[in-house]
């Protein structure tokens, strides 16, 4: 976590286009999904990293991929609040972080990173927030009433563990995601169908100034708001991040890093466009943000009966 924090200061430094004053979000009427369903994914072949965007994606290669049960939808507010009445759990974003020399007081505050359009007076798109966690996404005055249906975030590796040891549930691996993700199909370069309509929750407009909310939502959307695929699950693309179990690599990581998959809403055309099933990004086992959630699988329940 340490070394997420060093990055995290330094982008709090960077500057990027002026934004408009942000328009009304144009809100969708969806609820989402209150069950807890997992869906039967049968086993098969695919090729993992095809139409690479970038080079971490690739190079394309044959994976065999044995059956498994998986989440309809990311584990939600009212999921993650359940583990916690029952175990007492406490999130790393709701623990004291450790020193880091020369950080502003508020990063040796509990707290996480949260994503924010940037203005004429503040450009930087990440800030550490005092106070954000699962509960607060974005700190105070942000909290989840009424947000059962809304995928959680601020969730860290360890997070995503801990509640999966809990369900009797495992993560996913990278080959495991992708494999469910495309359910067979051909990926798209965008997630709209032949009208141009969104099927996923993601950014529309200029990324980082503008989202202009044309799929429903300018933030996290209730699970289950767009069309499922072929397998039957929800938002495996755009909404939230979604930790795997497999491990990655990059230069300036300073601590363990992790796989994570799908994109979220805040990844648009202009910028990121990883809502693509084959699409991944390095993250830090140690730090949630206010985008980054998960879904389970379970590899020991039986499969389904075949009449």
């Amino acid at each position: 976590m340490r070394a997420a924090l060093a990055i995290l200061a330094c982008l709090l430094l960077a500057a990027c286009g002026e934004a408009d004053p942000p328009d009304p979000p144009r809100r969708s009427a969806c609820k989402g999904l209150a069950d807890d369903a997992m869906v039967w994914i049968p086993g098969g072949t695919f090729t993992m990293g095809e139409d690479p965007d970038y080079p971490e994606e690739g190079p394309p290669r044959e994976v065999a991929v044995k059956g498994f049960w998986m989440d309809a939808h990311e584990v939600t507010n009212a999921q993650f609040a359940a583990f916690v009445k029952a175990t007492g759990y406490v999130t790393l974003a709701e623990r004291a972080p450790p020193a880091l020399p020369g950080a502003p007081p508020e990063m040796l505050q509990p707290g996480s990173a949260v994503f924010r359009a940037p203005t004429p007076d503040d450009r930087a798109w990440w800030r550490w927030v005092p106070g954000a966690q699962w509960r607060y996404p974005a700190g105070a005055g942000t909290d989840i009433a009424g947000q059962d249906r809304v995928p959680v975030v601020q969730i860290a590796y360890a997070d995503a563990q801990a509640y999966a040891a809990w369900a009797g549930k495992q993560l996913p691996d990278e080959a495991q995601w992708e494999y469910a993700a495309r359910a067979g199909a051909p990926a798209l370069p965008e997630p709209v169908d032949g009208e141009g309509k969104p099927q996923a929750n993601y950014w529309q407009g200029a990324f980082p100034a503008k989202d202009l909310g044309t799929d429903g939502f300018t933030g996290r959307a209730p699970v289950g708001c767009f069309a499922a695929n072929a397998f039957g699950l929800h938002d495996m693309i755009g909404n939230v991040w979604e930790w795997t179990a497999t491990s990655g690599s990059r230069a300036d990581a300073g601590e363990p890093v992790g796989v994570i998959k799908g994109g979220s809403f805040l990844c648009a055309a202009n910028y990121c466009a990883r809502y693509r099933p084959a699409a991944r990004q390095f993250q830090e086992r140690g730090l949630g943000t206010d985008h980054i959630g998960f879904r389970l699988i379970d590899t020991k329940r039986a499969p389904p009966r075949q009449d």
